[in-house]
C-alpha cells in the first residue's frame, strides 16, 4: 500500500525514547540550584563558592587553605584568593596552627556566621521547593545515594576530604 506522499504503509514500530541519563538529570539540578543560589547569595554581597566556603568553614572550623580549597571545590590559587577576600571583608580569620607554625587555620568570624545563618535561611527556603512533594524517607534515600555516588567517584582514601553533604 501507498501513501499519498508515494511511502509504503508498512507500520513502523513506535521507537522507544530512552529516559535522559541519571548524570543528565543531575546535571540539569545541578544547574537549576546553581542559578538560585547565585541570586541567593548575590543578594549578601557573595559569590557561590564564597558562600560554599563560609558553609565548609561552619561544618569545619580550623581547616588550612589547602583543605578549604579542595571542599570548596576550587584549584589552590582561587582558594587564596577567596580566603583573601573573605578575610578583607571581616567573614573569616587566619590563626597559625599550633602543630605547625607555617600552617595559617581558617575559622569563620561572628560576621561571617551570621551572614551565613543570613543566607542560609534563603537557601533553606531553596531546598524546601526543590524537595517539594518528596517524602521524608525518599529524601533521605536521595542523600544517601547522592553521598554513596559521591564516595564511589572519589574513592575512599579521596571521600574523606570532600563534603559529604551540605547543611
Amino acid at each position: 500500500m501507498t501513501t499519498a506522499g508515494g511511502r509504503t504503509g508498512a507500520t513502523r514500530a513506535v521507537a522507544r525514547v530512552p529516559a535522559p541519563r541519571l548524570t543528565y538529570l543531575v546535571k540539569q539540578a545541578e544547574l537549576a540550584i546553581r542559578a538560585h543560589l547565585d541570586r541567593i547569595v548575590g543578594r549578601h554581597g557573595l559569590t557561590t563558592l564564597q558562600y560554599t566556603a563560609l558553609s565548609v568553614l561552619e561544618r569545619n572550623p580550623g581547616i588550612s587553605s589547602a583543605q578549604l580549597s579542595r571542599r570548596s571545590f576550587v584549584t589552590a590559587q582561587a582558594g587564596n584568593e577567596m580566603v583573601a577576600i573573605l578575610e578583607r571583608k571581616g567573614l573569616i580569620e587566619r590563626q597559625p596552627s599550633p602543630a605547625h607554625l607555617r600552617i595559617r587555620l581558617v575559622y569563620l568570624t561572628a560576621a561571617g556566621a551570621a551572614l551565613l545563618d543570613s543566607c542560609d535561611a534563603e537557601v533553606d527556603a531553596l531546598e524546601a521547593r526543590m524537595l517539594r512533594g518528596i517524602d521524608p524517607a525518599t529524601r533521605r534515600q536521595l542523600r544517601a545515594g547522592l553521598e554513596s555516588s559521591t564516595a564511589n567517584l572519589h574513592g575512599e582514601a579521596a571521600g574523606s576530604d570532600v563534603p559529604r553533604c551540605s547543611r
